[in-house]
């Protein structure tokens, strides 16, 4: 396996699946014998292609992806005989957003594709993926908050733990030339 200080790993192509059938046994063994490294992702950073990254144990990624391939949790990055690397996506944390009032929900809508966030919605609650300070985008919020027009709570995980399917809005397709945080 390299180690760290060695020359960048230049990755360009996903070649599979962690839990993929062709490549299971072969992961399975190599975690054996502690052989497999694991790049954590931010999931907001999954969608790009152009990624520099430091594994685990230190190896420096340089992931240029072709249109097409995304990057994914237990995407394999690396694998030959004696050593495996592997994508790992960073748990997100949400800002869930319940308007009072549909008047609160249009403005609160109006509030976030202002600043471009990324949204999701779950029923009548809107999910923020926070990629910056959640007093970031409470500060942004602070008229519709302290009015309790709108209520604001954390939670971790897939779609904010439990958003159904859900509708995905993207104000810019593009989110990596805005600034992160909160907006």
């Amino acid at each position: 396996m390299p180690a760290a200080g060695d020359a960048t790993v230049r990755v360009s192509h996903v070649l599979g699946g962690r839990l993929d059938p062709a490549f299971h046994e072969r992961i399975h063994a190599l975690e054996h014998q502690d052989a497999v490294d694991l790049v954590i992702i931010p999931q907001s950073d999954l969608a790009r292609r152009r990624l520099l990254m430091t594994t685990r144990r230190g190896v420096e990624l340089a992931i240029a992806l072709p249109r097409g391939e995304r990057l994914f949790d237990g995407a394999i990055l690396v694998l030959d005989d004696s050593h495996a690397i592997i994508v790992r996506a960073e748990t997100e944390r949400w800002l869930r957003l319940k308007p009072r009032s549909i008047a609160d929900a249009i403005e609160l809508g109006y509030q976030a594709g202002n600043l471009h966030w990324r949204v999701r919605f779950d029923g009548e609650v809107l999910l923020v993926p926070l990629e910056g300070r959640p007093e970031d985008y409470a500060a942004r919020l602070e008229d519709l908050l302290s009015s309790g027009r709108v209520e604001m709570s954390m939670v971790q995980g897939e779609a904010g733990a439990g958003a159904g399917t859900g509708h995905h809005l993207h104000a810019h397709a593009d989110n990596h030339h805005h600034g992160k945080g909160g907006g």
